[in-house]
């Protein structure tokens, strides 16, 4: 069996990827990059044991963000963003709802159209 090597900058992304959310898993991380899932385990055993068991800086610069409360700029800025993407959802979702209705008449239509 061929081993693959894999570049030290690949590997750091994929602990990056692994640790930036915590219900990610190896098997799912894995199979999107196209590595085992066990390659990914190590790689991330080995991240966490260079820095002294810490999980991840990053989890601990998201508690620091998370512990001071945001300002009335950033709450007004962010609920414009959700309310964006609301819209930007509901129209896609009318769009795919009147795709749906247009395939089941057509598919009723073409059903008829056999029986004759």
């Amino acid at each position: 069996m061929v081993m693959k090597v894999y570049s030290p900058e690949f590997k750091a992304d994929a602990v990056a990827l692994y640790l930036s959310d915590p219900s990610h898993t190896f098997e799912g991380i894995g199979k999107d990059l196209g590595i085992s899932r066990e390659t990914l385990r190590n790689w991330v055993r080995a991240e966490r044991a260079r820095h002294g068991g810490d999980s991840t800086t990053s989890t601990s610069t998201e508690k620091n963000t998370v512990d001071s409360p945001p300002t009335a700029e950033e709450l007004q800025a962010e609920n414009e963003a959700l309310r964006r993407e609301l819209a930007a959802v509901r129209k896609e979702n009318q769009k795919l709802a009147t795709e749906r209705d247009i395939l089941r008449k057509a598919t009723k239509f073409f059903a008829q159209e056999m029986t004759w």
